[in-house]
């Protein structure tokens, strides 16, 4: 079947020269090799989903994304493209998806498929690199398809012409025998005889054409939810595979987790852990800090590996970026290895790097090409980030912040491979308690998601309310086991104190300086980050008088810390103040000031804690880290929390509450902090008028994002700006010091560069701090980079004011 009738050519290519990739530049990938490998690859991401949840649904899935990863990238057959990928030459300026269309019909009506197949092939095939339809003018994305191909589109100059062509001895795109050959090539790896030619059948442009237009038409109006979750999950599917086939990178199969995990426990497990291990289905675990919740997690995902399809994955997440570093330390120490490794290999999903990796690893070849040296620059870099991506979904243990599986719900060719994995998944939620009522309304709302996704989820907390734990209940459809630890299963580990004068008035810093002195540890948490310099700046030098010698006598962990010195920080934190053990002394000396970032999941233990008033979980979990397992021999622990004048970062009437639970609690002349007292100040919280609105707000957010983000009526609408939303509603962004540009742009872009390596020099920020460090976007790196006094030790300061006259 002749793609165009024949003219006179100045270079003949056979199929064994058409390359798919520019990479390697010793000898570039062949198309053949690259097809087979993506379609090889669909077999291993099958094996891992199954068919879970709403997969099961469709019998036709995964033999229509086999069929997709074949055919995806027939288009590079064009000469245009394949002229692109020499140095020097231009870009081809057309997307070879689009011309893999002509394929898709012609093999379709060969073999028989159904209609319904044949667009859904198609589908998947057209949308494997850009949207079909933008969401709006001007979304911030690519050019979706129907931007670039419109009725203004000269279809037989786009594709039936190569680049250079002449009126006297025009150039086809396709000629008649390599047209002829990858049909053969294709048909005989679906096992059937090639079409037959035909001089008078459509154009490869014209079969292109209306293949493209029906896909346009019929996915402009809305469809119903499943079948636009279904196409967004193949999608998905195909993006992996074409992630994985293009970076050469299989899917592991060992899970570090094994079935026997509690047996394997060097210690009689707790109730709360049996209990935990017999569960089958959603779980919900309350039990105090320090009595073994991520065992007992670990117990629950072990049960459920035995009796799901597949290959599950277990994700990990928790809410600082601090907890996730020690969680996964934990991991690697404490489960098992591969055979011939030293220690198992555990998935990390990074915030900003990933979302640069995941964008650049789907950019391809008809978009790379710059005249001159630049398409080896790009094409390298290119081939670095599907590399890097491919280690965000190759682990099958992996640990992450929400905040990096809520873009799932972004999907599109950036994020639907996202979504994908977290089909027959399992998810421990561990101190889920943390996160405002918008953000745990929105988690509910991926719970339910999940679930249809043939996934299970397990709570974990010491401090869940019985309003979270209700929210969490309605949220999902079938039934939620909830297990709390008995009473009695952690001592009485503090002595409470209320002191209604803050942390900078001259008493509280004279009570911290008098308990390093007398040669006890010392832990200080402050609600902000400017809060905790200012109190380090004061104490650091007593701490490090009266511990001469102590590299780690004084410590300041906070978030606005370059990722790879919190690293540091964290990893000495954890050397120098681990948990107690029963026959250690009184005192251990030291000083750890600190935000909310010590609140979970770092498993430290100090001998006195002050802390700033703060909403009841929080308090609690500040107390988690004094006396952790109760074992100090002068006994309960002072633990003193200071009133404060401000209530930022959180909801003044969130503080305002636990004050007033507090204050109540110390009324009825309890001097203690047992399990029974944190129940109590978690009821008499939530039965506040900021309890009651705090539920509110959380259903609210968890309804607002399912109908806003995880419908997917429009699954294949540009979904860019629904990216930027998200980001904001998080108010959460990673960006540069400018002094660390030159040193960033070499660790991700240099010619061994990898953006993973770069991670190390980012900072946290909140959005609304960007003006204050009068941050800049930076297109080329991808981050925004800022101002600011930086200081290894203290952090990240905001840039000093310039001296004036006055």
């Amino acid at each position: 079947m002749a793609a165009h009738p024949v003219a006179p050519v100045t270079r003949r290519r056979g199929l064994t020269e058409v390359r798919a990739k520019s990479t390697p530049p010793a000898d570039p990938e062949r198309l053949t090799t690259h097809s087979r490998t993506v379609h090889d690859t669909v077999a291993q991401i099958e094996t891992r989903s199954g068919q879970a949840g709403i997969l099961a649904t469709d019998p036709a899935f995964w033999r229509r994304v086999r069929h997709a990863a074949l055919l995806h990238d027939t288009g590079k057959v064009a000469e245009g493209f394949q002229q692109q990928l020499l140095p020097g030459h231009d870009a081809w300026g057309q997307r070879h998806e689009v011309l893999s269309l002509a394929y898709v019909d012609i093999l379709g009506a060969t073999a028989g498929w159904s209609d319904q197949d044949r667009f859904m092939v198609a589908t998947l095939v057209a949308t494997h690199h850009r949207a079909l339809h933008s969401a709006s003018s001007d979304s911030g994305g690519k050019p979706a398809l129907s931007q670039l191909y419109n009725e203004h589109t000269d279809w037989s100059e786009a594709f039936s012409l190569a680049p250079g062509a002449t009126p006297g001895q025009p150039q086809v795109q396709v000629t008649k025998g390599l047209h002829g050959e990858l049909l053969a090539w294709l048909s005989g790896f679906l096992s059937m005889d090639p079409p037959l030619g035909t001089p008078r059948g459509p154009s490869l442009a014209e079969r292109s054409r209306l293949l493209l237009q029906q896909l346009l038409d019929t996915w402009r109006q809305p469809v119903k939810p499943d079948q636009g979750l279904l196409a967004v999950l193949a999608q998905g599917a195909l993006t992996l595979a074409d992630h994985a086939g293009s970076a050469h990178v299989d899917l592991q199969t060992h899970m570090p987790l094994l079935p026997d995990y509690l047996n394997r426990l060097p210690y009689p497990a707790y109730p709360h852990q049996q209990q935990a291990a017999t569960t089958r289905g959603h779980l919900i675990l309350v039990a105090p800090t320090g009595s073994g919740k991520t065992e007992a997690g670990l117990a629950w995902a072990a049960e459920q590996l035995s009796t799901m399809p597949g290959q599950p994955r277990l994700v990990w997440t928790l809410p600082y970026r601090a907890s996730l570093n020690a969680v996964r330390r934990r991991f690697e120490r404490d489960l098992v290895p591969p055979p011939g490794q030293r220690k198992p290999d555990i998935g990390l999903l990074h915030g900003t790097v990933a979302h640069t990796l995941l964008t650049q690893s789907t950019d391809d070849d008809c978009s790379a090409g710059t005249p001159a040296a630049t398409p080896t620059a790009e094409q390298a870099r290119k081939a670095r980030a599907q590399a890097g991506a491919m280690r965000l979904f190759t682990q099958r243990l992996r640990v992450a912040t929400p905040h990096q599986l809520l873009r799932g719900a972004i999907a599109g060719p950036v994020y639907s491979s996202v979504l994908l994995e977290q089909a027959n998944s399992l998810f421990v939620l561990d101190e889920l308690h943390a996160y405002d009522p918008a953000t745990f309304g929105r988690l509910c709302a991926a719970m339910r998601l999940w679930e249809r996704l043939g996934s299970r989820v397990a709570v974990l907390s010491a401090t869940l309310s019985k309003t979270m734990t209700g929210i969490i209940d309605e949220s999902l459809e079938q039934g939620v086991t909830v297990h709390e630890a008995p009473q009695g299963t952690s001592p009485v580990r503090h002595r409470l104190v209320l002191d209604e004068k803050p942390f900078d008035a001259p008493e509280s810093i004279e009570r911290l300086r008098t308990w390093l002195r007398e040669g006890y540890s010392v832990l200080a948490v402050t609600n902000t980050v400017n809060g905790a310099q200012s109190l380090f700046d004061q104490l650091s030098a007593e701490a490090r008088e009266a511990r001469p010698g102590d590299p780690y006598a004084a410590l300041l962990l906070h978030s606005r810390f370059k990722n790879r010195d919190r690293g540091l920080i964290e990893k000495s934190l954890l050397q120098r103040h681990p948990e107690r053990h029963p026959d250690e002394g009184a005192h251990r000396g030291g000083l750890v000031v600190a935000t909310q970032t010590v609140e979970v999941s770092l498993q430290l233990d100090f001998d006195r804690g002050a802390v700033d008033n703060a909403p009841i979980e929080a308090v609690a979990q500040r107390a988690g880290r004094v006396n952790r397992r109760g074992l100090h021999p002068d006994g309960p622990s002072e633990f003193r929390v200071h009133r404060t004048e401000g209530h930022r970062p959180y909801d003044a009437d969130a503080v305002d509450a636990a004050w007033s639970a507090l204050t109540d609690l110390d009324s009825q002349g309890s001097d203690t902090l047992s399990e029974q007292d944190i129940e109590r100040l978690l009821a008499h919280a939530y039965d506040t008028p900021w309890g009651r609105k705090w539920e509110i707000e959380a259903r609210r957010s968890r309804d607002a994002f399912t109908a806003q983000f995880l419908t997917f009526t429009d699954p294949f609408h540009d979904r860019s700006e629904f990216a930027k939303a998200l980001n904001e509603q998080f108010d959460s962004v990673e960006v540069l010091h400018r002094d660390d540009a030159d040193e960033y742009r070499s660790l991700a872009l240099g010619k061994k560069g990898d953006p993973l390596l770069a991670a190390g020099l980012l900072i946290p920020l909140r959005y609304r701090q960007l003006k204050q460090y009068q941050a800049e976007f930076d297109r080329r790196l991808g981050v925004h980079l800022i101002v600011g006094d930086y200081d290894p030790v203290t952090g990240l300061r905001p840039p000093s004011e310039p001296e004036t006259i006055l």
